[in-house]
């Protein structure tokens, strides 16, 4: 099941399992997605579109706090 956390008026999702971001995600959101290699930051765009880093995090707690930074960062 997925989670919310509201940090500086963004909403960052934590997807989990079969989770898709089209289902559980809107523009403007951060998002966390786990896989074999590690924790993925996702930034969701107008049209669904989405953006990342190059490498997975090793830790949700690394992904979680890299993107409550770009939610400080968006908030400005």
């Amino acid at each position: 099941m997925s989670t919310v956390i509201q940090h500086r008026g963004i909403r960052i999702v934590t997807l989990s399992g079969n989770e898709t971001i089209v289902e559980h995600c809107k523009e403007g959101d951060i998002v966390l997605v786990q896989d074999n290699t590690g924790w993925w930051t996702h930034f969701v765009g107008p049209n669904g579109e989405t953006e990342g880093y190059d490498t997975a995090f090793e830790s949700y707690d690394k992904a979680l706090w890299t993107a409550k930074a770009a939610a400080e960062f968006s908030a400005e």
